[in-house]
């Protein structure tokens, strides 16, 4: 590799592993796992996986998405007791890891898309709002409410009328760095990732309050606060073992003949690998190079992860978004980026292991409430809201259920809603699990991808694995003039291998379009035959 790609991909490493040092150890808190159990994590994705691994930019450790999921497990499975629950989420976690190795040999990659788009933003948007509540009790310093998650949103204003003032100072003003650094007009804004500056300003306020002893701090009673006197001291930083080997945990597998562990690992397997082919495929629209990932190898490569990272004490890890976004941002070219992160973050807890137990809890809450209001933005519903009503109601419906109920349960009842509004625009019983796709040669080198009845989420995998052996360079055409629905899931994968195809140097066409009535002007909004 010529030494300007070396150095880019060195550059890269550096600054997502300075991302990825508060985002791991602040999910690991989060989670109910040791902090240090996130950098095991991104360390064994970046060493190991990044070597093994199907796709070239992404970026592999623990992600927000999965802290609801393994909380899930640490107290399911513990029955409060947190260590036990830790051990026997481990054991949950190489299971689980074995199960994406399976997936990935037998091709499985494919399945993601089974899963409606509406549903996984839904998802996606619920683990938003969890987050956001969760870790704003850390971020203002006091105990987290108990009872379900609609009830410790309800008592938020009620934390804040008690906040404790130095730590939330600190966790307020990491939370305004998150928000107004990425926005400042100077480069160097763009060359130092916020996340670091949070850390600074972490550290710079913990010198500051003196949170190295117990101590009390007085300030000057308003009409907000309940109290004029606050507490403060270690409880309140990182507290990491002086020894990293004291940080490697192995897991119990004495509850494997249960049905509560197995209801565990197949919600780490399912979310964690939905997370990880979206991601993935979401990276590659990213690449300046346009290059495709191979999401069965990358299902493999990431089981293997986990199946290593629960024998030693890491969290799940996926091919996660946000770092992978801001590697590609800052020039990376191939997975040797990732394998740099991973260096890196290792140098780090061997060498300033001292400095990262300054970190304040507040500073990491700060990064995750940032997170989780991004997930839950208000942008994030318009932008379900534009793609049509239908679409939107089955986002809503999915949040909902998951607040409600948990994240298995609530992706079951989305998909089950999606398919009764298709229900109600014509899908029939027949067409749910199957549908006319056909691939003809009409001359050499031009081939049209016929479809016939309705094609939805539920029955394009087909589509999928047809469409993946079309030769490339050629001609392309999908006629849909036969189809008389046609929803939002397949219509993305549609646009996109047409931008893919000819980009790769071919051509490709989408006729028949014009013969339906699209329910919103979003070109993503489900499209019914003018004829229906």
């Amino acid at each position: 590799m010529p030494k300007t790609l070396v150095y880019t991909d060195l550059r890269a490493g550096f600054f997502v592993s300075l991302i990825a040092l508060p985002l791991c150890l602040g999910i690991a808190m989060a989670s109910g796992f040791p902090p240090m159990s996130g950098l095991i994590t991104a360390i064994i994705g970046g060493l190991l996986v990044s070597r093994v691994s199907g796709t070239q930019l992404t970026i592999n450790g623990p992600a927000a998405g999965l802290i609801v999921v393994v909380l899930d497990s640490v107290l399911t499975l513990g029955a409060g007791n947190t260590a036990a629950g830790v051990t026997y989420t481990l054991a949950a976690i190489v299971i689980s890891g074995l199960i994406q190795i399976a997936l990935g040999v037998l091709r499985a990659g494919k399945l993601s898309a089974f899963f409606p788009s509406s549903v996984v933003h839904g998802m996606l948007a619920a683990i938003g709002i969890i987050i956001l509540v969760k870790q704003s009790y850390v971020l203002l310093g006091v105990p987290a409410e108990t009872g379900s998650i609609l009830q410790q949103a309800m008592a938020i204003p009620k934390a804040i009328s008690h906040l404790n003032v130095p730590i939330a100072m600190i966790g307020l003003t990491g939370l305004a760095v998150m928000i107004i650094w990425p926005r400042l007009p100077f480069k160097l804004s763009r060359t130092l990732p916020a996340p670091l500056w949070v850390l600074c300003s972490g550290l710079l306020l913990t010198f500051y309050f003196d949170l190295d002893h117990v101590h009390r701090y007085h300030f000057v009673v308003t009409q907000f606060l309940t109290q004029s006197e606050f507490l403060i001291g270690p409880d309140f930083l990182l507290n990491l073992p002086n020894n990293p080997l004291d940080a490697l945990y192995f897991p119990d597998f004495a509850l494997i003949g249960t049905a509560k562990f197995w209801f565990c690992v197949f919600n780490i397997t399912l979310i964690g690998s939905l997370e990880t082919l979206l991601s993935a495929a979401a990276v590659d629209k990213l690449d300046p190079k346009h290059r495709c990932s191979d999401l069965n190898r990358d299902l493999m490569a990431i089981g293997l992860g986990n199946t290593l990272c629960g024998l030693v004490g890491g969290l799940p890890m996926i091919a996660e978004i946000v770092r992978s976004s801001a590697n590609i941002s800052y020039g990376a070219h191939s997975g040797w980026a990732n394998f740099y992160h991973g260096v890196f973050l290792l140098l780090f807890i061997s060498l300033g292991s001292d400095l990262i137990q300054q970190i304040p809890l507040a500073s990491l809450a700060a990064l995750l409430v940032y997170t989780g209001f991004r997930l839950a933005s208000p942008m994030e519903f318009a932008k379900t809201l534009s793609i049509g009503f239908g679409h939107f109601l089955v986002f809503i419906v999915t949040l909902i259920s998951i607040l409600l109920t948990d994240l298995l349960l609530g992706v079951l009842i989305g998909i089950v809603s999606e398919l009764a509004l298709h229900g109600l625009r014509g899908l029939k019983l027949a067409q749910i699990f199957q549908a006319a796709y056909r691939i003809e040669e009409q001359e050499p080198g031009n081939f049209h991808v016929l479809v016939h009845g309705a094609a939805v989420f539920s029955n394009f995998i087909a589509l999928k694995s047809m469409t993946g052996t079309l030769p490339k360079g050629q001609q392309v055409i999908f006629d849909l003039s036969e189809a008389n629905l046609i929803d939002s899931t397949v219509l993305e994968f549609i646009y996109h291998f047409r931008a893919e195809y000819r980009r790769a140097g071919g051509t490709c066409e989408i006729v028949g379009l014009h013969q339906h009535h699209a329910v919103a002007k979003h070109p993503l909004s489900v499209r019914r035959a003018l004829r229906v």
